[in-house]
């Protein structure tokens, strides 16, 4: 069976970096590697949105918001999708969700809080 689960949300000032990961249990190589997966955020009272996009290595997408200050990426040997996100604002604070569209798969979620 096949868990997304992410990690290390917190609590940052403005201007702090904070780095996501996703986990990808029990999900094989052969299925993982060209997957695409995906970052999203929820903010309270509001929808949930794509943030970050990843397939295979190397083709990314972005939310324009986030463009030059987020950066994903996926360790095909550790089963994760990675997101480093540097200079943040308090309009970035939001529980952030990965998902994977092949599995029609969402973790649970990881607070991110960003103090002004």
């Amino acid at each position: 069976q096949v868990h997304l689960m992410e990690s290390g949300g917190g609590l940052v000032q403005a201007g702090g970096s904070l780095r996501l990961s996703c986990k990808a249990s029990g999900m094989i190589l052969s299925v993982f590697s060209p997957d695409t997966i995906g970052w999203y955020r929820q903010a309270p009272g509001g929808d949930r949105e794509m943030v970050a996009t990843i397939t295979g290595r190397t083709t990314t997408n972005y939310h324009d918001s986030v463009k030059g200050r987020f950066t994903i990426s996926k360790d095909n040997t550790r089963r994760t999708v990675n997101l480093q996100m540097n200079n943040l604002k308090p309009e970035d604070t939001a529980v952030y969700y990965c998902y994977s569209e092949t599995r029609r798969l969402w973790g649970q979620g990881t607070q991110v809080t960003v103090s002004p």
